[in-house]
């Protein structure tokens, strides 16, 4: 039982870790920089969260897969493989996560007051002192909610998941793939204790950021 569990943990992680950089990346290029397309690149970054699992999962295996354009080169060149292993997980993970850090993101960006960085430019910082020091810190609330609902995405990703890593016992078997073959198997001793878990788990880990966010909000108003 504790094999998709620890598994889980570790590809949720790893994931969380890209999806809060490529996150604060892109949502700091497209919501302050002057760039073209800014609605289609939006557009792409928030289409894993509409578009079926299985969709998803389908175009990873064609992007990642031994003949695809990335899984291909990446084989050929390196000796990598994507399709059926634990990276594939990562990889699946990551892109359902990250449409939540991107939104996140760019909604503390939005509502932040300009002035602050205004105020630091005209002293003088420069571009990466002032996101450094001043946007980022802003932004932190924003920042760390998009960190906990991603790392909750990507532990609970169970559609693209299965088709780009498969259901491998002490390799790529989730806690969500777990699930789904003992229910299918009629384990359901072990589909109770992985949902209870599960459950318990993502109902503190909501519980405890909205906690620290209401906490954050009572300082704001008090100061």
């Amino acid at each position: 039982m504790w094999s998709p569990i620890i598994l889980s943990l570790k590809i949720a992680t790893i994931a969380t870790v890209f999806s809060f950089a490529l996150g604060v990346f892109f949502a700091y290029i497209i919501n302050k920089k002057k760039m073209p397309g800014k609605n289609i690149w939006e557009t792409i970054l928030i289409l894993p969260m509409i578009l079926p699992p299985s969709v998803m999962g389908y175009l990873l295996l064609i992007a990642f897969g031994k003949r695809g354009l990335i899984g291909g080169f990446l084989l050929e060149h390196f000796g990598i493989q994507i399709v059926f292993t634990w990276m594939g997980a990562v990889i699946a993970a990551c892109i359902v996560s990250l449409p939540l850090m991107y939104q996140n993101v760019k909604a503390a960006l939005v509502s932040m007051d300009p002035i602050y960085e205004k105020a630091a430019q005209t002293l003088g910082s420069s571009e990466w002192k002032i996101f450094r020091t001043v946007t980022f810190p802003l932004a932190w609330p924003g920042i760390i909610s998009g960190i906990v609902l991603a790392f909750a995405r990507a532990i609970g990703e169970f559609g693209a998941t299965l088709m780009i890593a498969g259901n491998i016992p002490g390799k790529t078997q989730t806690i969500p793939t777990a699930i789904y073959f003992a229910v299918e198997s009629g384990n359901t001793q072990l589909a109770n204790r992985l949902v209870l878990i599960m459950t318990i788990f993502s109902f503190v880990l909501i519980l405890g950021l909205n906690t620290w966010l209401k906490r954050i909000n009572y300082i704001g108003k008090q100061g």
